[in-house]
């Protein structure tokens, strides 16, 4: 046990070391409370009194709910050593997260998220007081649970931070290798001699490589057999980098290097986000310190980020999910032309949906008043183009390419990095797995509210053929400025007669056809309510995890007895792994292509999109019969009309309809020219 005269903690509560402290979990003396002590050793004493100085008047300085707080400075009772006691945070650091298997593939979206905020904040409060870090990473950003259950993450670690202008440089090096300045590295990792000067944008670099190792679960620059292994290829990476990549890899020795300006599909983000962040990482990702952005494009950018909302959005033909990120005083306007940037949709041609409506989005509506979406609620967006749209689905790499190769031999440390290896995978799987089921419940629900609109819409028009068909062929109105009288009905014309009950029975029969698809979708629907497949993978799951937890606290040597149980956690780990492969193959990805492949087949059903021969036929008698225009030219006039009523695309179709138009009388033509102008303002955003 060690003490101060209000403090009191074990050394076996150690929380992290460092090559000049350690950090202990304490206790208040009085309250209990629990804190967190970092205790300086012999070498700490080595340094200038200065530099011993330094993170105290630091701390003290600094008071942000993104910085770790700090309570007192003390000193041990019987050594005399400085102990700062600061703020605990029993959720570790953001490296623990990320060393989670289940954050093998980097973070969840909402989880970046918080971490680009508290991290972005904290950054802005040190500029503001004009500190720069110098050691910034995910070890050095410590995570607590708030109050509401969220994570705030707080910086940490102002050992080797000081205080520096916006134009001052400095020329000492500190920080982590992985994370360094590559002119940093350069002196500080390779010991080569240069007379380089150091500015703030040096923590820039450290930031970029920490959001990147955050939303992709690894360091962007990786030379073959690792970076503490291949220091020269590291520098090498980082110095000859091409403007706008983001990442580079070498996979062979000697081999040459693999430039990403992408962030990889396995990354949780949305496509959204990713757009966003990619440009960012690309800016600060710079070695050159004259074109690195400064701190305030930085802010100004990740703030921007921060301060949109998210519109989530499924397009049913092309089964596509979708994360819009827009400001909340932006319009629909702009919003259709976010969604056009990632489904190729144009904006006259979006439909949308939501819980089994119709949607209708004023153009000038703000974000902040649309309809609350969730992924699991989304607006349904259907496009009404005439082409079908290219069935684009869930993105996702191959999980099986994911898994580790388990080797006979018998070695604790490489078995429990493989054990942590296969865990990761079969967390990215499931979560695969989900997002295929999710997509087939979108797909089924979506189809679903399109299916009951079209048959309310059979329906309405259905009553407007029964009373047209009463009324019989008379006219219902006149000329303009005729005074209107009431007209005696007459008997309908037997071959308008004839047509009237023909498109009845089109109707009918349209209905009848949504019925058959209803009843499949609803068979659908109950199918995916019961698969197993999920839970399946989730039990292999939980029983994964029980052997990689034993496998880490296993020692570097076995006795007999022990190695026997872990060769046999060995082999029940790879046929869990096999297990989770085959269920996903068989089960999840079969069921969603089968899901595909019937989706597909659905939407080239042209009634669906308005287009068949028999809507349009009965459109254009019905518009014949009200108006009193010859039959032929007023179907082909209707059918234009329609196409404009339902596909609300009313400019591609106003060439063909002025050509067709010039051929009518007078009133006629003044007639459907009226009816497509009120249509062209009322759908054309």
């Amino acid at each position: 046990m060690q003490s101060t005269p209000n403090y009191l903690w074990s050394t076996e509560d150690l929380l992290g070391q460092g090559a000049t402290a350690c950090v202990y979990k304490a206790r208040n003396k009085k309250s209990g409370e629990l804190v967190a002590v970092k205790v300086f050793n012999n070498a700490s004493y080595l340094r200038p009194q200065e530099v011993q100085m330094r993170e105290f008047e630091m701390l003290r300085k600094l008071n942000h709910k993104n910085i770790v707080k700090l309570f007192a400075v003390e000193e041990t009772g019987s050594s005399k050593q400085k102990v700062l006691v600061m703020e605990y945070c029993s959720s570790g650091s953001l490296l623990n997260v990320l060393e989670d298997p289940a954050n093998a593939f980097g973070l969840a979206e909402s989880e970046f998220l918080i971490v680009l905020q508290c991290v972005v904040a904290g950054m802005n409060h040190l500029r503001e007081n004009g500190v720069v870090h110098r050691d910034i990473k995910p070890g050095n950003i410590m995570r607590l649970m708030g109050e509401d259950g969220q994570s705030i993450y707080k910086l940490t670690d102002f050992g080797a931070a000081r205080e520096l202008d916006d134009d001052e440089k400095f020329v000492s090096v500190y920080g982590t290798e992985e994370y360094l300045h590559p002119d940093m590295y350069e002196r500080a990792v390779l010991r080569k001699p240069q007379q380089k000067a150091y500015g703030v944008t040096v923590d820039l670099w450290s930031i970029g490589v920490t959001f990147y190792h955050a939303a992709t679960g690894s360091l962007p620059f990786v030379p073959f057999g690792g970076p503490r292994r291949n220091k020269e290829i590291m520098y090498k990476i980082t110095t000859e980098k091409p403007a706008g990549a983001i990442a580079g890899v070498q996979r062979q020795e000697n081999g040459s290097i693999e430039w990403s300006y992408e962030l990889p599909v396995t990354c949780r983000l949305s496509a959204g986000l990713k757009d966003q962040l990619i440009p960012i990482l690309a800016n600060i990702l710079e070695a050159d310190q004259e074109k690195c952005w400064g701190f305030d494009q930085f802010f100004a950018e990740t703030n921007d980020i921060l301060h949109r909302i998210v519109v989530d959005v499924f397009s049913l033909q092309q089964a596509s999910s979708h994360r819009i990120y827009i400001h909340s005083y932006n319009t629909t306007t702009k919003f259709l032309d976010a969604v056009f940037k990632q489904t190729n949709i144009v904006p006259h041609h979006q439909e949308y949906f939501f819980e089994g409506h119709l949607y209708e989005l004023d153009p000038n509506l703000q974000a902040h008043n649309f309809c609350k979406t969730t992924e699991h609620n989304p607006l349904t967006l259907l496009s009404t183009t005439e082409q079908p749209e290219e069935i684009v689905g869930v993105r996702y790499r191959d999980p099986a390419l994911e898994f580790p190769k388990f080797v006979p031999k018998v070695d604790v440390v490489a078995d429990c990095g493989a054990a942590k290896s296969a865990v990761g995978a079969v967390h990215q799987t499931l979560r695969i797995a989900q997002d295929l089921r999710r997509c087939r419940e979108l797909l089924a629900r979506g189809l679903h509210w399109v299916i009951g609109n079209l048959k309310t819409e059979c329906l309405r028009i259905l009553e407007q053929r029964r009373g047209a068909l009463s009324r019989g062929a008379g006219p219902e109105g006149r000329g303009h400025g005729e005074d209107k009288q009431p007209a005696p009905t007459s008997p309908p014309h037997p071959q308008v007669a004839e047509e009237l009950s023909q498109c009845s029975h089109n109707i009918l029969d349209f209905q009848g056809a949504l019925d058959g698809i209803l009843t499949e979708l609803v068979k659908h629907r109950q199918q995916v309510h019961e698969d197993k497949s999920i839970r399946q993978i989730e039990c292999c799951l939980e029983k994964m995890q029980l052997i990689y937890k034993q496998f880490k606290k296993a020692r570097t040597w076995l006795g007999y007895n022990e190695e026997q149980i872990h060769k046999l956690d060995k082999v029940n780990l790879g046929h869990l792994a096999r297990k989770v492969l085959l269920i996903f193959q068989d089960n999840c990805v079969q069921q969603y292509q089968e899901a595909l492949a019937l989706h597909g087949s659905r939407m080239r059903y042209q009634p669906l999109g308005f287009r068949g021969s028999g809507f349009r036929s009965w459109w254009g008698w019905e518009r014949g019969l009200s108006n009193n225009l010859p039959t032929t030219r007023a179907s082909e006039c209707s059918l234009l009309l329609i196409d404009c009523l339902f596909l609300k695309s009313p400019l591609n179709l106003q060439l063909e309809f002025k050509q067709l138009v010039t051929s009518l009388s007078d009133g006629e033509r003044l007639f459907y020219q009226d009816k497509i102008a009120i249509e062209t303002k009322r759908s054309t955003y």
